[in-house]
């Protein structure tokens, strides 16, 4: 594993491309387990699932059994998209002041994210079995088996993880501190072995019983015990919260740029809907001629970014508590009133909401999120799709654990006040609510009909902006998946813009700040995964910055040419 990373780190190839299935995640195990799947016979959702929970094993600090899902399923034989929301939920007993302390103030994002309170409950297994059973072929127990051998007989920690190891220490609990650090406190070093067999025999009897065995019975009282009991904010969550839990089976959300058809998660997944409306105020300017090396296309990507980042804020929360004006966010009239507010010569003075046909009136109040999570694609040699983001939220979650698995604090999701001026939030917490995300799975068909390219993102925020730049880099600048992920990020979701430090927009941050641009130069921290049709063949991307792989059935696998000054973010 060691002379693997090595590779990884030090070598580059060309994409795998393949007739076959094609697997892109964020670890090269991970990959792996999907593509053992794959040559088992299975679907695409078959390894999907396979990946995910190999992914569980090696990349604890992302995304695992104790978070949550949104999964994407496209059909070959149908031409349709079908989607899972897997989203954590908040317990029963949660009310709109669940972040408050005892003295009556909100507490602050970060005092909120450690211990029980923040721990919504997970969904992921859920959405797995769902999307099994509309989409699997093989038994659900042999999706389990890879994941189950790297949690027993051990896997290398990879840097990422011995990375989120030191910088989070302090955050993890007794159980994790026995699996990935030493005696004297001091964590596992890049490269040392890892074993888990809590998380394999937890992993077995889930592969052996089904979800149910998760949710319902002892592991469901164990995992309560363990949010209620937490030393730090502990929760109010029942045996009964767990057993009522089920992954939803929501409308996918589509719409259209240039001649190709975007389709995405809608609420109470924010991302679909935002990246959408980026992508629609572009489209009346030429961005294919401006290209991606001229400063005035990334300051236009920022300024549509502001806007779609506003109506986000003040809109999109859970659709079974509010009222979501989806339509009339992708409305194209409204679009393009939204659109003649940006100007290729110069930065609006003032980003606000709009008033989308529809809109009930809401005062938005700005959400925190960390970039954690990790997305995985997955192509069949049928042609089915998968597209799935899965996340715990932060680094470790909330710090809590249960049989080696790392529980979210997914709740922190929500707006911690739950008015402003008089109107409540959208956002705000409720018993049984799904928490706003900025996941954004996509699917993308092309202008003849056919999948083009399925895409997802990793980074709480930045997810959106990841997706809709890549999407442009691959629709207007005919760039490669690899390539268009690979671009350097300009983030804007507000009046301050980050332009990617280490990136090709170090050198146009003067040409931007001349445009009115307020921006500043650091990392992002970035992490995307994507499958892409070209031709009649499946290849790949996997993000530079990180650890990501695309393997093909044949074994055949990338090999990145990773960015050399991007030390992974703690948070990551």
């Amino acid at each position: 594993m060691k002379k693997l990373f090595l590779l990884l780190a030090l070598l580059a190839a060309p994409a795998a491309a393949s007739a076959q299935g094609v697997v892109s995640a964020a670890d090269p195990r991970a990959a792996a387990a999907g593509t053992e799947i794959l040559n088992a016979g299975g679907s695409a959702t078959d390894a999907a699932i396979a990946t995910m929970l190999a992914l569980n094993v090696v990349e604890p600090q992302s995304a695992g059994i104790g978070g949550g899902a949104f999964f994407l399923q496209y059909d070959v034989k149908t031409g349709k998209i079908a989607t899972v929301d897997g989203r954590e939920a908040a317990p029963m007993a949660a009310n709109d002041h669940w972040f408050y302390g005892p003295d009556g103030q909100p507490l602050s994002h970060m005092a909120a994210v450690p211990g029980g309170r923040s721990v919504g409950v997970p969904g992921t297994l859920r959405a797995m079995a769902k999307a099994h059973a509309r989409a699997g072929k093989l038994p659900w127990a042999r999706l389990f088996d890879p994941a189950i051998r790297l949690a027993r007989e051990g896997f290398d920690v990879s840097p990422r993880l011995a990375n989120a190891l030191r910088n989070y220490a302090p955050h993890v609990d007794a159980g994790v501190r026995a699996i990935y650090y030493h005696a004297d406190g001091t964590p596992l070093a890049a490269g040392a072995r890892a074993t888990n067999p809590q998380q394999a025999a937890l992993l077995e009897r889930v592969a052996k019983f089904g979800p149910d065995s998760f949710y319902v019975g002892p592991q469901a009282e164990k995992l309560v015990a363990t949010v209620n009991g937490a030393a730090r904010n502990p929760s109010k969550m029942t045996v009964g919260d767990l057993a009522a839990y089920d992954a939803k089976e929501r409308p996918v959300l589509c719409s259209t740029y240039r001649a190709y058809k975007i389709c995405s998660m809608g609420p109470p997944s924010s991302g679909g809907v935002t990246v959408m409306m980026i992508l629609a105020q572009l489209e009346r300017f030429d961005m294919a001629k401006l290209g991606k090396d001229n400063p005035v296309a990334w300051h236009l990507f920022a300024e549509s970014s502001r806007l779609a980042y506003a109506d986000r804020d003040l809109y999109v929360g859970d659709p079974d508590y509010v009222q979501v004006p989806i339509a009339g966010l992708l409305d194209r009239a409204y679009l393009a009133g939204r659109s003649a507010l940006i100007s290729p010569g110069g930065t609006m003075a003032e980003v606000k909401a709009g008033t989308p046909p529809g809109a009930p009136k809401r005062i938005a109040v700005k959400p925190q999120e960390v970039p954690g999570t990790t997305s995985l694609s997955v192509v069949d040699k049928a042609g089915n799709v998968a597209q799935v983001t899965t996340t715990i939220e932060g680094a470790f979650g909330s710090g809590l654990s249960v049989d080696g698995v790392m529980l979210n604090n997914e709740l922190t999701d929500f707006d911690i006040v739950p008015e402003k001026d008089g109107y409540l939030v959208a956002n705000r917490v409720e018993g049984g609510k799904r928490p706003r995300s900025s996941m954004a799975p996509t699917i993308v068909y092309g202008p003849d009909g056919k999948v083009r390219i399925a895409i997802g993102a990793a980074g709480g925020s930045t997810i959106i902006a990841q997706v809709a730049k890549a999407l442009v880099g691959v629709i207007d600048w005919k760039l490669s998946a690899q390539d268009a992920i690979g671009l350097g990020l300009l983030y804007a979701p507000g009046k301050m813009a980050v332009a990617e430090k280490g990136t090709q927009l170090d050198a146009m941050v003067p040409a931007l700040q001349a445009l009115g641009e307020k921006v500043q130069s650091a990392p992002l921290g970035l992490k995307m995964n994507a499958v892409e049709r070209v031709g009649a063949r499946w290849t790949g991307g996997a993000d530079p910055r990180s650890e990501g792989v695309v393997m093909d059935q044949q074994g055949h696998m990338t090999v990145i040419h990773r960015v050399g000054a991007q030390p992974n973010r703690p948070s990551e």
